[in-house]
């Protein structure tokens, strides 16, 4: 008979710690092997996406200038009236005001791509250029601007304006384009066709066709851009001086 009583074996736990300690650092291993994974998988689809088109180059007509005054009389003498009203005469400026009505455009004109060409009758447009607005809405305040810098009308209104003048005048935009292959410089040109109508009665008082070309500082669209500004310039005054003239001719 055995006086001694029998040893029990202690287990330590060693066995079942090791295997949760194990498990732990596969399933981190796991979930960084993930990561690692997404991340590149990540990287390279960026690599394959297609880059964002850069935004195109806007330009405008306008050259920034506040409106221009009327040449100031050399006498004291009070100020000549406007066309069609008497001197000392107290009437409302509409009366011998002009209403500019909203430039038309000739097809392919009514939008913001930058026209050229490089042969007759082919009309392309710059990829990554664009006018800020469509030209006829860029020319519209420039006509305005011009009309009142003469000083021959009481006001000068744009179109859709509720007042009644005596004037309207009515304009389309045949033209404006850069042209290559001259030999020389690339040329601007612009063309625009004017109609003054007495509002009253729709009489029409005068017609004139304005075209102008003028060389681009460079073959590019900046330099067609800066052409295409001193252009509308000129012919908004040569416009507002042929309007003056032919309401004076009516006006009394």
């Amino acid at each position: 008979m055995n006086r001694h009583p029998a040893r029990r074996r202690t287990g330590t736990g060693t066995g079942t710690g090791t295997n949760v300690s194990t498990g732990l650092r596969r399933r981190a291993a796991l979930s960084w092997l993930g990561l690692a994974t997404a991340t590149g998988l990540a990287g390279c689809g960026s690599g394959l996406l297609p880059k964002p088109a850069a935004a195109p180059a806007l330009y405008g007509l306008d050259d920034g200038a506040g409106p221009a005054a009327p040449p100031p009389s050399p006498s004291p003498s009070p100020s000549p009236s406007p066309v069609g009203m008497p001197a000392g005469a107290s009437t409302h400026p509409c009366a011998t005001g002009l209403l500019i009505a909203m430039p038309r455009a000739a097809p392919g004109l009514d939008t913001r791509w930058m026209a050229y060409q490089r042969q007759p009758q082919r009309t392309e447009h710059y990829a990554d250029s664009a006018w800020l607005d469509t030209p006829p809405r860029l020319l519209a305040p420039l006509l305005v601007r011009a009309a009142e810098a003469t000083g021959a009308f009481g006001v000068v209104l744009l179109a859709p304006a509720a007042a009644a003048t005596r004037w309207r005048l009515e304009t389309e935009l045949l033209r404006l384009q850069q042209n290559f292959g001259s030999g020389g410089p690339s040329q601007l040109r612009l063309t625009l066709r004017a109609v003054l109508v007495d509002s009253s009665s729709r009489t029409v008082l005068a017609t004139r066709e304005f075209d102008t070309s003028l060389p681009a500082a460079s073959e590019d669209a900046a330099g067609g851009a800066a052409a295409a500004q001193r252009a509308a310039l000129q012919v908004a005054r040569q416009l507002a001086q042929f309007c003056a003239q032919a309401a004076g001719r009516t006006g009394g």
